[in-house]
């Protein structure tokens, strides 16, 4: 038998019976990275003398009649995670020989739970991108069309799930960075709560130590090939900072507010004021709009409680851009500043709210934050009539590489018109500005074969509403199919 699609869950039934061991498994993984992947690029650090090493300690623990919840398991890790011995890079070419003493919290989580991890996916620059190409490691491509971007910054983890290389992977999401490639690749993704668990050594470019700081919008989350898959190891990921509060890391979250389809009530959205949604993307939501109605869940296309969409997309993009720019270089930000004084004030556009938000000052800062503070009342009031919001994850399925070195440059083309390249982040920001949980979903395919995705945004610590409505849906409609 062939194990390279089957869920962790599977696996590890499988495991406990005897029907396979963990060195097969992995062995029978590194040999299909070997295969495929000169064609993908997905895997940029492999680390497999290791992996098997791990994988024979698993079978000798089992033996020993030790079971984990990941006990022997093929992972994947982002190449943005610290793992001691092997290079943290974030693709910045002056980094390439940063190597970390100590694994990420979320690294030594996945080990201790009993994973075997394979090696490192690859990552745009910075972590910047919503594709995943550097000079380090090179481009990686979407399974489905070569030709395509698997998406960013989690792209290389979305695109080494969707080839069968390990059942499980972990990333991170600021801007979609997991619900993108997700989207784009036909698996599944959890943007967990702000908050929810901790980021140290997975989130902070090298050469800074990683420090258990609270971060701003940024998150660590699972990707899987199944919805149950992700709750298992948001399961393994959830909690606290050991660092922060004392040694114990485990977190009680509420459960499902519901277990039958029949019983959700949710809120379906497919218009944006400031971005059109694409056709392709559009029969993904009401395709799965259509299996909710057809489940007997209550469906609703409009709500007043729904908070300003334009100001949240606004908020957003202030909050990410001013902290994603605070570090650099003052001469640059001298010149930033006297482009943005150069704006019309009319200007409200994406474009112009982007550049100004890159020389806020504090006060700036402070003010779209309180008002970050009413979008989460609004949306607490919200989730109070509803227990789940679809919604695009971006307007298009995977879009052609697009290198040009200037991404202010770079247009999105949407049914054949053309827009500003980060204008796709509204649908992210959606969940993310106010640090609401978030699931990526396979919704089908495009008329050109591609995957297409949405995602189910739920209240804020609930996550686990989300992943139970992604999970009755994928018996629904279908879940992750392999790339042919």
């Amino acid at each position: 038998m062939e194990w390279s699609f089957h869920s962790a869950e599977q696996l590890a039934t499988a495991l406990r019976a005897g029907e396979v061991t963990s060195v097969e498994l992995t062995d029978e993984t590194i040999s299909r990275i070997e295969r495929d992947d000169p064609a993908i690029n997905a895997i940029c650090v492999p680390d497999f003398d290791r992996a098997r090493a791990t994988a024979h300690r698993a079978d000798q623990a089992r033996a020993r009649g030790e079971d984990r919840p990941l006990l022997g398991i093929p992972v994947t890790v982002k190449e943005s995670y610290d793992i001691a011995g092997l290079p943290t890079t974030w693709g910045l070419p002056p980094h390439r020989d940063h190597v970390p003493a100590e694994d990420a919290v979320q690294v030594s989580r996945l080990k201790a739970a009993g994973a075997v991890v394979l090696g490192k996916t690859n990552v745009p620059l910075g972590l910047q991108d919503i594709q995943s190409f550097n000079e380090i490691y090179g481009t990686s491509n979407n399974p489905w069309d070569h030709d395509r971007t698997p998406g960013g910054s989690s792209g290389g983890s979305a695109a080494a799930l969707a080839s069968g290389f390990g059942a499980l992977s972990i990333g991170s999401d600021l801007a979609g960075s997991l619900r993108t490639p997700a989207h784009f690749c036909g698996i599944y993704a959890h943007k967990p709560t702000l908050g929810l668990a901790a980021t140290r050594g997975g989130m902070v470019a090298p050469p800074a130590p990683p420090l258990p700081v609270d971060l701003d919008l940024a998150v660590v989350g699972p990707m899987a090939r199944t919805a149950r898959d992700l709750a298992l190891l948001l399961d393994v990921m959830a909690g606290p900072d050991p660092l922060t509060l004392g040694k114990a890391h485990h977190v009680t979250l509420p459960p499902a507010r519901h277990e039958k389809l029949s019983d959700f009530r949710v809120l379906v959205l497919d218009d944006h004021p400031l971005i059109p949604i694409g056709s392709a993307v559009r029969a993904g939501v009401n395709r799965v709009a259509d299996a909710l109605v057809d489940g007997g869940a209550r469906v609703h296309r409009h709500s007043p409680l729904l908070p300003d969409l334009a100001e949240g997309a606004t908020l957003y993009m202030q909050l990410l851009i001013s902290g994603s720019v605070a570090r650099f270089p003052l001469d640059g930000y001298e010149q930033l500043q006297a482009r943005a004084a150069g704006l019309s004030p009319d200007d409200r556009s994406l474009d112009a709210v982007r550049l100004r938000a890159m020389v806020f000052s504090h006060r700036d800062w402070l003010e779209a934050n309180y008002r970050r503070e009413l979008h989460r009342h609004a949306w607490r009031q919200l989730f109070a009539e509803f227990d789940a919001v679809v919604c695009p994850i971006t307007p298009t399925p995977a879009f052609p590489h697009d290198h040009d070195p200037n991404p202010l440059e770079r247009r999105l083309d949407i049914d054949g018109v053309g827009y500003p390249y980060f204008d796709q982040l509204v649908w992210a920001g959606l969940a993310t500005m106010p640090g609401l949980p978030a699931t990526a979903i396979p919704a089908g395919r495009s008329p050109e074969g591609l995957p297409v995705g949405v995602q189910l945004i739920g209240p804020m610590f609930e996550d686990r509403t989300p992943l139970r409505l992604a999970d009755l849906l994928e018996r629904e409609i279908g879940g992750f199919q392999a790339p042919k």
